[in-house]
């Protein structure tokens, strides 16, 4: 349309009258305007001093620990984090004076000494329950909390949890003490989402009450540091020395444990850290308080992941569930019929889409209770029930045994040679590779076919632990692999 000179004046004047209202006080506003303003004030979360007062609440809460071990140690620690996430890797050869507990827990040990750590942790009640990472507290005989005021005290371990890398301290307090300590409030990592806001609150090398802020990168990260790996990624600035402390929402509340980074030459924060979300905590804080330690489930199985060529080889409609690759004799899942090639789609009515899923829901199950599994067995579901027992270290590490060089393998099943085209069923297969370990190094591969150590033939798992169990550690092994339809050979370092 076009406007006459006369009428564009009366325009102008309308135009104003709407915008005017919103930039000058003076103006009588409009009511549709005031509530859309109104409630986009409300949707506004952040101001300027948000973080000031979220920093100011909870760092009176937030320690520092520090550790000693007066004993001397003689075995090597080996990291639960694959090399590529472990914060330890600083090639710098000039010892930094802020040196941080992860040198000493983590680092090569020449010679043996009595050590010293340092991390973080967070008060969680009034009588001076900390949670912090189970690798900052982990041998040590004396634990030194220090508070934002200064004040020192000792702690003592009260349960730990290797696993998820978990452990609660509490500050040792005069008998008859009614002084109650400050702490923060643990929030539902359950509800944590993509892009929010969180803040990290530590002591990073050694700088107390370090406060840093970013925003929640990802969720559910598995960086191979375990089978409970589900950790929060965030931007937030985490260092040696952040380990244990804690990453807060914008309400304040606690959403996760500073565990880990991807760190760079320097071996500082790149912007990839990763937390413990704080409901796996919640999940044992009862075990560890009463028992010291946590109690889980154990179903007795190997299991690897769906890939789209074997979920159309066992029949499946999606790549989803876990795959049992073996069961162990005796155990739950052995005496209630799990089959190997089983491909476990349900457990307890809980729907298993992803290998991961498995262990955790397995794991939190009370031991001695009978549930039900829904397995696919040559494309049709089976409902098994299955009575969960108590998992203990030793069944734990004769189920991990075949990942000692950071890869995990099993006998080719007939439905495996054939779904892989191959002709023979001889030779073990490697069905996963951890990222920095030793088998990922020497550039193995999931799908890789091991036929031969040292020149001898490897016909199944009981050849392959056999010939590697006379091979001395620090020492490499030459492999015969089969990858697709060419042969190579791959030398393995022995740890």
């Amino acid at each position: 349309m076009k406007l006459k000179p006369g009428k564009t004046s009366i325009y102008l004047i309308l135009i104003l009258s709407l915008c005017l209202p919103l930039s000058f006080g003076g103006w009588h506003s409009n009511p549709l305007l005031d509530e859309a303003s109104a409630l986009s004030a409300e949707s506004q979360t952040l101001s300027s001093n948000l973080f000031v007062e979220i920093a100011k609440k909870e760092n009176p809460a937030v320690v520092n620990v520090s550790t000693r071990a007066k004993r001397v140690q003689t075995r090597e620690f080996r990291s639960p984090f694959p090399k590529d996430h472990s914060p330890d890797r600083n090639p710098n050869p000039n010892p930094d004076p802020f040196r941080d507990f992860y040198d000493r827990f983590f680092g090569d040990r020449t010679p043996p000494r009595p050590r010293n750590g340092m991390g973080s942790g967070f008060m969680i009640d009034p009588e001076g329950h900390i949670l912090t990472n189970f690798h900052v507290v982990e041998d040590a005989e004396e634990i030194t909390v220090i508070l934002e005021d200064d004040k020192e005290y000792t702690a003592t371990l009260i349960g730990s949890d290797s696993k998820t890398d978990i452990a609660l301290i509490k500050v040792n307090v005069e008998p008859g003490s009614t002084h109650k300590f400050p702490y923060v409030k643990l929030g539902d990592s359950d509800k944590v989402e993509v892009g929010e806001w969180v803040m990290a609150i530590g002591n990073p090398f050694g700088l107390s009450h370090t406060v840093t802020v970013g925003v929640v990168s990802a969720l559910g990260r598995s960086i191979g540091a375990g089978p409970y790996d589900e950790f929060i990624q965030t931007d937030a600035s985490i260092n040696p020395g952040n380990s244990g402390g804690p990453l807060i929402n914008l309400q304040g509340d606690v959403i996760g444990i500073n565990t880990a980074i991807i760190s760079g030459n320097s071996g500082g924060n790149v912007g990839i850290g990763f937390a413990i979300p704080i409901n796996i905590a919640k999940g044992i804080l009862k075990d560890l308080k009463e028992k010291g330690s946590v109690t889980r489930g154990w179903l007795g199985v190997m299991i690897q992941k769906i890939t789209p060529e074997l979920a159309k080889s066992f029949k499946l409609d999606e790549a989803e569930g876990a795959l049992v690759g073996d069961v162990i004799p005796g155990g739950p899942a052995d005496k209630a019929g799990v089959q190997r090639g089983d491909v476990i789609v349900e457990f307890d009515g809980k729907s298993i889409k992803a290998m991961e899923e498995l262990p955790k829901v397995v794991a939190a199950t009370i031991p001695g209770s009978a549930v039900n599994i829904v397995v696919v067995r040559n494309g049709s579901k089976k409902t098994l029930s299955v009575k969960v027992e108590v998992l203990k270290e030793t069944q734990e590490e004769a189920a991990l045994e075949t990942d000692l060089l950071g890869m995990q393998m099993q006998d080719i099943t007939p439905e495996l040679a054939q779904s892989l085209q191959l002709d023979t069923t001889d030779g073990v297969l490697v069905s996963d590779v951890a990222p920095g370990e030793a088998a990922a190094e020497a550039g193995l591969r999931r799908g890789d076919i091991i036929t031969e150590i040292n020149r001898e033939p490897v016909r199944n798992m009981n050849d392959f632990n056999r010939i590697k169990a006379n091979i001395k550690k620090g020492k490499s092994a030459l492999f015969l692999v089969r990858r697709g339809t060419n042969t190579i050979y791959v030398a393995v370092r022995i740890g």
